[in-house]
C-alpha cells in the first residue's frame, strides 16, 4: 500500500485545474498549497528515514505501477499546457488572475515537466527516455538532459559544475550562472560526444540542434494556433518552471565540494556531496528527488528504490520549505553555513 503515496503528485494537476478555471486568489491555489501549506505541514511531521528491505526492494523494482505513474504525467502535462493557453485567451481576465494562472502553469512546468522529465531522462535510450524529452519540451528545458547526465553527474560538487551552488552565493545570482552555464555546457558536451564518433557537430545527430528546432516549432505552433500573447504567457510559465528547477539545484548541493587529489582529479562522488531530505510530503510529490544523495551515488536507481543514508548532510525540512528559505539569502547563509560547518566537524570526528 505504501506505493500509493505517490498518487499525491497528482494534487498539483488537480489544483492547477482549479487555478486555470478560477479567478483572483484561486488562480494561485497550487502556489499556496505547495509553497504555503506543505512547508507548514512538514514542520510538524518528522522525517521518515526508513528504507526498503531486500524483499520490498525486489518487489518495487519489478512493479510497473511506479513507471505507469511517470507515464501518466506526459498526457497530463500537455493537456494542462493546452488548457492553460486556451484559458489565457479570455479578454476580460484581470492581471491578478493572469499572473496566478501563469505561475500555476509554471509549477506544472517545473514539477511535472522538468522533474519527471529528469527521472525519465536518466533511463536508457528508448520510450522512457523519449517521454522524458517530451516532458522537457513542455518547459523549453531539453538541454538539461545531456548536460545533467553527462556534465552535472560527472562534475557535481566542483567549480566545473555550474549547477553546484557555492558557499555564500545567493540563489538569485545562481539562477543565471547555473542556467546559462549548463546550456552552453550542453552544447560543448554534444560537440565532444560527436567528435569521439568522428561526426561534425553540425549534424542531425546533435541532440542540441534537434532540441532547438523542436522548441522553435513548438513556439511557432502556439503562435499559429493562438496568438503572440499566448506565446508570451507560455514563455513566462516556462521561465517560472526553470527558476523552480534552478532553486532546487541551488539547495541540493549548496556549499558542498569534493576534495581534489594531488593528480588534479577529484574524489569519487559520495553521499556527503548532496543534501538529503526525508520529509515525506516533499519526497512523494517530487518522486523522491529529495533523496538526492543516493541519486548521485547511483544515478541509474529508479526513484522508488532510493535510500536515505546517515552519511548525507540533512536538510532541516522538505524541499518546498527549503526553496522558500533560499529566497532570503541573509537567513539562508547564516543557517546553512553553520550546518555545513557542523557536518564537516562530524565528518572529521569519524
Amino acid at each position: 500500500m505504501r506505493k500509493f503515496k505517490y498518487l499525491a503528485v497528482f494534487a498539483l494537476p488537480l489544483t492547477t485545474y482549479y487555478a486555470l478555471t478560477g479567478y483572483g486568489w484561486v488562480s494561485y491555489l497550487p502556489l499556496i498549497v505547495f509553497f504555503g501549506f506543505v512547508p507548514l505541514l512538514e514542520l510538524f511531521f518528522p522525517p521518515d528515514k526508513r528504507n526498503l528491505n531486500e524483499q520490498e526492494r525486489i518487489l518495487a523494482q519489478k512493479d510497473r505501477f511506479y513507471d505507469v505513474l511517470l507515464y501518466l504525467t506526459v498526457p497530463i502535462q500537455w493537456a494542462a499546457l493546452t488548457f492553460f493557453l486556451f484559458q489565457t485567451q479570455e479578454s476580460s481576465l484581470d492581471y491578478t488572475t493572469l499572473i496566478g494562472r501563469t505561475i500555476s502553469m509554471g509549477l506544472m512546468c517545473g514539477v511535472i515537466g522538468i522533474n519527471v522529465g529528469h527521472e525519465l531522462g536518466h533511463r536508457s535510450p528508448g520510450w522512457d527516455h523519449l517521454m522524458g524529452e517530451i516532458l522537457m519540451l513542455s518547459s523549453l528545458e531539453n538541454h538539461f538532459i545531456p548536460y545533467h547526465n553527462n556534465g552535472h553527474h560527472l562534475n557535481v560538487a566542483t567549480h566545473s559544475d555550474p549547477a553546484t551552488a557555492r558557499k555564500n552565493e545567493s540563489v538569485y545570482l545562481f539562477w543565471f550562472r547555473s542556467h546559462f552555464g549548463s546550456y552552453f555546457q550542453a552544447w560543448r558536451l554534444e560537440q565532444h560526444r560527436l567528435r569521439r564518433q568522428a561526426i561534425h557537430w553540425f549534424s542531425w545527430k546533435n541532440k542540441m540542434i534537434k532540441y532547438t528546432l523542436a522548441q522553435i516549432i513548438l513556439l511557432i505552433t502556439i503562435y499559429l494556433a493562438f496568438d503572440l500573447r499566448a506565446v508570451l504567457f507560455f514563455l513566462t510559465a516556462s521561465i517560472f518552471g526553470i527558476l523552480l528547477l534552478e532553486t532546487v539545484n541551488y539547495i541540493e548541493h549548496y556549499g558542498l565540494l569534493r576534495k581534489q587529489k594531488k593528480n588534479g582529479r577529484y574524489e569519487r562522488v559520495q553521499h556527503h556531496h548532496s543534501w538529503n531530505s526525508d520529509y515525506v510530503i516533499g519526497r512523494v510529490v517530487l518522486f523522491e528527488l529529495s533523496r538526492h544523495s543516493d541519486h548521485h551515488y547511483k544515478a541509474n536507481k529508479h526513484y522508488q528504490l532510493l535510500d536515505s543514508l546517515d552519511t548525507s548532510p540533512q536538510m532541516p525540512t522538505g524541499y518546498p520549505g527549503m526553496m522558500v528559505f533560499a529566497l532570503f539569502p541573509p537567513l539562508w547563509f547564516r543557517y546553512m553555513n553553520k550546518q555545513i560547518q557542523v557536518f564537516h566537524s562530524k565528518q572529521n570526528l569519524t
